[in-house]
């Protein structure tokens, strides 16, 4: 029996690394990153694989990419980036590379890979996170990207119903390298333990693009046992 085929961006570490190795067993990946390097060593590691050396914020180089892919079974969107600034600190660079990289790539990715998808009946399942839910200090530019992705995979969602299935996935704090350099620049101490493994969300992951064709995952929210305050 072939194998399906999904598209994992940002799989060349932490979040979308753990997806990747999840999936391998049971679906052709292609692993989406920037660095292809860093890229072709997960490739290397996994059972059915190929590169896809993207930048998603390129719009030109998602068109010409995404004219070479005529079928896709699923779409894990976990490229992105996170940085703390209060609103006073937040420049208009800094905005616009916070949203034109969470959001508007996305927005991007998903809109030249519909006709792929919707060829296979297929599956855009996007990494949001707990701040798609709610924000704090220092917290507005990320979250405000974050509650914008979820503004797009519901709609999303609605506008594609019956043909793809879309799911958004909202991990809390995860133990990953960029997990780290955000509480380092907030001050804080940082434990592993207090953490989501990143193998959790893979199986959230999982969860969405395993059920059965009468069934969608909308949304999961996945929180570490630990809170940090």
């Amino acid at each position: 029996m072939s194998r399906k085929t999904v598209l994992v961006t940002g799989g060349s570490r932490g979040i979308g690394r753990a997806i990747c190795e999840n999936l391998s067993p049971d679906y052709h990946l292609l692993v989406g990153g920037r660095n292809e390097e860093t890229v072709n060593e997960v490739v290397a590691s996994l059972e059915s694989a190929e590169p896809w050396i993207v930048d998603i914020t390129d719009e030109d180089a998602i068109a010409r990419a995404a004219t070479q892919i005529e079928s896709l079974d699923g779409l894990v969107l976990s490229a992105g980036i996170a940085f703390n600034k209060t609103i006073e600190q937040a420049t208009h660079a800094d905005w616009e590379r916070m949203l034109g990289t969470n959001v508007i790539a996305q927005a991007d990715l998903v809109r030249n890979l519909l006709p792929a998808l919707r060829r296979a009946g297929g599956q855009v399942v996007a990494i949001n996170s707990g701040s798609g839910f709610h924000s704090g200090p220092k917290g507005g530019l990320y979250s405000a990207s974050k509650f914008a992705l979820r503004a797009f995979t519901d709609a999303l969602r609605e506008e594609e119903r019956g043909r793809i299935r879309v799911s958004s996935v909202h991990p809390g704090r995860v133990d990953t390298d960029m997990q780290v350099e955000i509480q380092d620049a907030a001050g804080r101490a940082y434990s592993a333990s207090d953490h989501l493994r990143p193998s959790s969300i893979a199986a959230a992951v999982r969860l969405a693009l395993d059920a059965s064709e009468d069934a969608m995952v909308e949304q999961v929210s996945v929180r570490p046992v630990n809170l940090l305050r």
